[in-house]
């Protein structure tokens, strides 16, 4: 391959990629829009919905025409069990069928699943873009600082240059100051990387193509901080959590099932009806006492299983097997978020505590930058010396801009547990 051609394929590439810059609340709500693994999801709750009109299909009429078209020779036999015609139709309905019935019903608790299951696959996709939001803002945030320092170490190499030259330091002084700009770069370098791999996963979970990048708009936004005590948000994830609705759901199906398979040595009764044009050249008139050529008749079949077999009790005790399952997914589930959401007090309250000694040693390195920059200007200090303590206080707002990111997760994912991560995202300021 030409060079000419690679250069016009990476050119084409970056001309057809876009960086879409968003506040967290346009980020959830395109994802909510776009995002393709809640696209199948709500494709599985269409296709749950069409089931329950296939199952309520057989009480509805059904009529096929066709043909028994044959020419007899001697007396007029069957074929396919009819009578040879030159047109016939013949029309079957459930009147009573219970197990069809409960087969209904089952389908119904199926999409009221399906709709749970797209309801919980809407919060998961909401807390996956907002996580991925949170580490493409922080990764955007650590390459500035990085530069920041970068830049500031640069002129104290240029200062420890001057010195060098001046002979009031060493050369090994240099080269460590030297040294020191190039560590740096390499992180800020290595931290824009980490920016355009944050951008593009979130572009992703948006429902971009991998050539995209999302960028995080800088605001001010903080979590709302739990409202209620541990316990009562406890109770309000029981309450709420799509899955634990899910498993009961599904629970519910099962148990519909069980009834429709017990239905089964319940009689059925369904509505039959038939139709035929009949021919003389099928002999009729030969072999019978008259002809008529339209001939209809109307009736119900009644049947009433005697033996039904052993297929049904063990079907019934395979259900049973299902329904025990669920309930022990159930009460497992139930203490997995009574779990989740008591650790995830936890890391809020460590996270904040963390937070307010991140913020406390900003204040102090912040709080000695300007004592350094009074000095400077008293000359008591040299410039190398303020930019070592900005290259200080750089590394305390990094610290800082953690703990904020950590108490922010942490926050969301409460959110998440007890059901009001949506409510609280679309409370914040950033509507498309």
């Amino acid at each position: 391959m030409s060079k000419a051609l690679v250069v016009s394929l990476v050119l084409a590439s970056a001309l057809r990629a876009e960086v879409f810059p968003m506040t967290l609340r346009q980020a959830v709500d395109t994802a909510l829009k776009q995002n393709p693994e809640l696209t199948l999801a709500r494709l599985d709750q269409e296709k749950a919905r069409q089931a329950v009109r296939q199952a309520r299909d057989p009480f509805t009429p059904r009529i096929v025409v066709g043909s028994g078209l044959a020419y007899s020779n001697g007396f007029p036999m069957s074929i396919e069990g009819a009578a040879p015609s030159v047109v016939q139709a013949n029309a079957t309905q459930f009147l009573f069928n219970r197990p069809q019935n409960f087969a209904v019903a089952q389908a119904r608790e199926n999409t009221r699943g399906a709709e749970l299951a797209a309801s919980a696959k809407r919060d998961e996709i909401a807390y996956r873009t907002t996580a991925l939001y949170l580490d493409a803002e922080r990764a955007a945030r650590a390459g500035s600082l990085a530069r920041n320092d970068a830049d500031s170490l640069q002129k104290v190499l240029e200062t420890v240059q001057s010195q060098v030259r001046e002979g009031r330091a060493l050369p090994l002084n240099e080269r460590q100051a030297a040294f020191n700009v190039a560590r740096v770069r390499q992180i800020a370098e290595g931290l824009d990387d980490d920016q355009v791999t944050a951008e593009t996963a979130l572009a992703i979970a948006l429902g971009f193509s991998a050539q995209d990048r999302v960028r995080a708009i800088p605001q001010e936004r903080a979590a709302p901080a739990p409202g209620k005590p541990e316990d009562a948000m406890i109770e309000t994830a029981l309450a709420s959590n799509k899955d634990l609705r899910r498993l009961e759901s599904q629970i519910a199906a099962k148990g519909l099932e069980m009834r429709g398979a017990r239905a089964a040595r319940l009689p059925r009764v369904d509505l039959v009806a038939q139709y035929a044009m009949m021919a003389k050249f099928n002999n009729y008139d030969q072999f019978f006492r008259k002809f008529q050529r339209n001939n209809g008749q109307i009736g119900v079949s009644f049947q009433l299983p005697i033996l039904p077999g052993p297929g049904v009790e063990a079907q019934m005790s395979q259900i049973q097997t299902d329904i025990d399952r669920l309930r022990v997914e159930l009460n497992a589930t139930r203490n997995r978020i009574a779990s989740d959401v008591r650790q995830s007090f936890r890391d809020v309250r460590k996270a904040a505590t963390a937070a307010d000694v991140a913020r406390l040693d900003l204040e102090v390195a912040r709080e000695q930058l300007s004592v350094n920059l009074a000095q400077m200007q008293e000359g008591r200090i040299t410039l190398r010396q303020v930019e070592e303590a900005r290259i200080a206080e750089n590394d305390k707002w990094m610290a800082f801009y953690d703990a904020q990111y950590n108490v922010e997760k942490a926050r969301w994912n409460l959110l998440r547990l007890s059901g009001e991560l949506l409510a609280s995202i679309e409370a914040l300021a950033g509507t498309p």
